[in-house]
């Protein structure tokens, strides 16, 4: 072999073994960068395991949020979206509200029961989860509160007021042209009629009573228990089966996760 022959070898083998720390680097690069990608991958999924959503204030129809108010588009698109992720297990509402639309209401439970034939949904209740709020709690898996949420009014309400008198002294005359005996019933500017305030019970009653019958199939108690639309302690509440558990919000969540494993 010739000299020159040798020195080409020597070459050939120092880049051969350059080559090789090379590869070995990129080895270890590539399996560290896999390493951190599962890490957080696994990290993102433990912490979204259970959705919370939040649904506090006045609930109203509509999209939007805020000024004590809470629409039941924006609740229903969170709860949708939380059913679609497959990395949520479960849902928790966050309930803090006094209660609002009896339609409202209506559309955000056919997204809890859109919800519930993929995962679990729990109920935690705040401070208060009265009327149309404990009505979509109603149709939770499990529902949770504190020793003293006010909870319960099952029932509708309807109020009008009457201005008229406090017109007649301003010497303020209002002038209504209408197209039908009915159209400006419930206005503040006069007082209601014996008919009026008869239909007005008759709208009152039914929305109660489609209400009231809901809750009972959903929580299997008496309705003779809430028929009087009182507000009730989440002690009592517990007491007579309108609630399942005491537990603040952090126990809702661990309660909601062990039910999905």
């Amino acid at each position: 072999m010739s000299w020159l022959e040798r020195e080409c070898r020597k070459i050939e083998r120092k880049r051969e073994r350059r080559a090789c720390r090379r590869y070995f680097i990129y080895g270890i690069i590539v399996t560290l960068c896999l390493f951190a990608v599962i890490v957080v991958w696994y990290a993102t999924l433990e912490e979204t395991t259970t959705s919370v959503i939040r649904v506090e204030g006045t609930i109203v129809a509509g999209d939007g949020v805020g000024n004590g108010y809470v629409g039941s588009e924006y609740i229903g698109r969170q709860i949708r979206n939380a059913a679609d992720d497959p990395l949520v297990q479960a849902i928790v509402l966050r309930v803090n509200s006094p209660g609002g639309s009896p339609s409202a209401a209506q559309e955000i439970i056919t997204d809890i029961e859109y919800a519930k034939g993929k995962k679990p949904v729990f109920v935690s209740m705040g401070d208060i989860a009265t009327s149309a709020a404990y009505h979509i709690s109603s149709h939770a898996d499990r529902i949770f509160a504190n020793p003293d949420t006010m909870t319960g009014s099952i029932g509708t309400i309807w109020l009008v007021y009457d201005y008229s008198r406090a017109l007649d002294e301003d010497g303020v005359g209002v002038e209504v042209v209408k197209s039908g005996e009915k159209k400006d019933i419930a206005s503040p500017y006069r007082a209601l009629t014996d008919d009026e305030r008869d239909y007005l019970q008759v709208i009152v009653d039914e929305s109660s009573e489609l209400f009231i019958e809901d809750v009972v199939a959903q929580r299997g108690i008496d309705r003779s228990i809430i028929d009087d639309a009182r507000p009730i302690r989440g002690e009592e509440a517990l007491r007579i089966g309108l609630v399942d558990e005491m537990g603040n919000l952090f126990e809702t969540i661990s309660a909601a996760g062990s039910s999905a494993s």
